[in-house]
């Protein structure tokens, strides 16, 4: 059994159903794993706020970028 990664660990998302892999920074993992685990938006800009050294504002911009990307490709609802 491996140990969980943290939240500045990178990862790969695997669009199984084109092949495409979506390489993700840190603060991506952190965000695609808050709402793998049942979060909200909101939950994951406090997620990114708590664990890196940025602004509420900046998150927010941040995770609604990225959330947007996932839905344009299909990867998130």
């Amino acid at each position: 059994m491996s140990p969980r990664p943290g939240p500045t660990t990178e990862r790969c998302l695997l669009d199984r159903r084109s092949g495409q892999y979506w390489e993700l920074n840190p603060t991506g993992t952190l965000v695609v794993r808050t709402l793998m685990e049942g979060g909200e938006e909101a939950d994951a800009v406090d997620a990114v706020v708590a664990e890196f050294a940025v602004g509420h504002a900046q998150a927010a911009a941040d995770v609604a970028a990225l959330i947007a990307q996932l839905r344009e490709a299909g990867l998130a609802a």
